[in-house]
């Protein structure tokens, strides 16, 4: 059996994993980075980049199909070819992950292992049959995997996650969509749009990332318009008919039916990988899913010499997040026992729709926790449809919601689902990084005609609500902590 000693010991060599070592590297030369399975980020193989090469083979197709209203008459049929798509899909995807690999062939030979792991005690960790690791300190970072009911296992390989997706050689005529969250919406509408009957089932009535109810009406209205979504699904009966999958449902008006589709694609939700790492072994919190659980700004364990990072942690599934949490993660195992708090930047998400969806800061269910005992928020609105920017290019179609404290005239958050929605988190989450108010966000620049005017619309709207409840300040004042 090889023995390893080790200062620091970076289980998982994805997003997290690798920004881990890059910063315990910067403060010890003793690191390990172990990983069990094949090189590449989540990201790169499965997650943001292929993805994103699927909806924009969506968009040139969609937008091709709807130029009428411009006035411009595309004569003949369009044509999709799915075994092209799927080439390009697959083979960006595989120069995107060649590019990580190739960053990770540049780390010393001596400082990476391969193996799966397992915690023997706090600081001997086990690999495979081959290896034992005695590591001082220990940053996981296993990263998540899908996850769905296991009764699901019986439809067999027409079982599929947003992982197998990506290597389709071709499209297929037809697909249910389980779970109208991030992967579900982006993966859906994009299939839709290439010519994929989609059919697209929630449960409880979310849709997207939502927690402001307006919001999420509007975004199931618009996606339902596109193409078959129901967010409150009720399913009867799904098996393997021949080489389709049986689904047996009740519609959205009360009537059984009964569809047939080439796949079943469970996008229910991401498990962080860390069952299997004997946790139980040693005697470390976890919280009700058995995920470890860890102070956000340092990232340290129930146990001060392991510290997580992530999607292991199951806090933000982010890239952007996994990247700062790694370095943070990895940062305080080098340092350790002198650790600090690390950098955390305000929240950001984007699903890449169309309409897109975003989310800035603290979300309307946090404000509302926050502050929504004295009523000492505002919230201001626009709509997307008369937004003079979005009709130019017919892209009219969304709604804005920010949050402002009362008393002080911060701003607190936004849900957003419109035009560019990406690009106006970017300015949103910038402005509360900086902890800005409603007044200093206005009088910021803006220009004519762009479609960042309907944020000053809702900016306006928002600072003429704070105002108006101005007189509420003493009795938020009364609140107690929070206001």
């Amino acid at each position: 059996m090889k023995q390893v000693n080790v200062q620091v010991a970076v289980i998982g060599a994805g997003s997290a994993g690798l920004s881990a070592y890059r910063a315990a590297k910067q403060k010890t030369d003793s690191v390990v980075l172990i990983e069990g399975d094949a090189y590449g980020t989540t990201c790169a193989r499965v997650g943001c980049m292929p993805s994103k090469l699927l909806i924009a083979a969506a968009e040139v197709a969609h937008n091709a199909a709807h130029t009428e209203p411009f006035g411009i008459v595309i004569d003949g049929q369009i044509n999709i070819d799915g075994k092209k798509v799927m080439q390009r899909v697959r083979d960006e995807r595989d120069r995107f992950v060649r590019l990580v690999v190739g960053a990770i062939d540049e780390i010393d030979p001596h400082d990476k292992l391969i193996g799966h792991v397992k915690f023997v005690t706090e600081t001997q960790l086990q690999l495979d049959e081959h290896t034992t690791v005695n590591a001082q300190r220990v940053v996981i970072a296993t990263g998540s995997r899908p996850t769905y009911p296991s009764a699901w296992s019986d439809l067999g390989d027409k079982l599929i996650v947003n992982d197998d997706v990506f290597d389709w050689q071709d499209l297929p005529s037809s697909v249910a969509v389980f779970g109208p969250g991030v992967i579900g919406l982006e993966l859906g509408q994009a299939l839709h749009r290439l010519g994929v009957e989609v059919l697209m089932f929630g449960m409880g009535g979310k849709v997207g990332p939502f927690t402001d109810s307006d919001i999420m009406a509007y975004a199931e209205k618009t996606f339902s318009d596109e193409f078959y979504l129901d967010a409150d699904a009720k399913i009867s009966n799904m098996q393997l008919n021949g080489e389709l999958v049986e689904i047996t449902y009740i519609d959205k008006q009360g009537k059984e039916k009964i569809k047939h589709v080439d796949y079943v694609l469970a996008a229910t939700g991401r498990r962080p990988n860390v069952d299997n790492l004997g946790l139980d072994k040693i005697a470390i919190d976890v919280d009700d899913r058995g995920v470890p659980v860890a102070d956000p700004h340092t990232m340290q364990t129930s146990i001060p010499s392991i510290f997580i990072a992530g999607d292991a942690s199951n806090q933000v599934p982010l890239l952007h997040e996994a990247a700062d949490q790694g370095k943070i993660a990895g940062s305080n195992a080098g340092i350790y026992p002198n650790i600090v708090a690390g950098l955390r930047r305000s929240s950001i998400a984007a699903v890449f729709t169309d309409p897109q969806l975003a989310m800035v800061g603290l979300s309307y269910q946090q404000v509302t926790e926050k502050l929504g005992g004295c009523g000492c928020f505002e919230t201001g609105s626009v709509s997307f449809e008369n937004q003079g920017r979005s009709r130019v290019i017919l892209k009219n179609k969304g709604l804005l919601h920010l949050y402002g404290e009362q008393g002080t005239g911060r701003f607190l958050g936004a849900e957003i689902i419109g035009p560019e929605a990406e690009h106006l988190a970017h300015l949103l989450a910038w402005a509360h990084q900086n902890q800005m108010t409603i007044s200093q966000m206005l009088a910021m620049p803006f220009y004519h005609p762009v479609i960042e005017e309907g944020v000053r619309t809702a900016l306006r709207d928002l600072n003429a609500k704070l105002k108006l409840g101005s007189a509420m300040i003493s009795e938020c004042m009364e609140c107690g902590p929070g206001c």
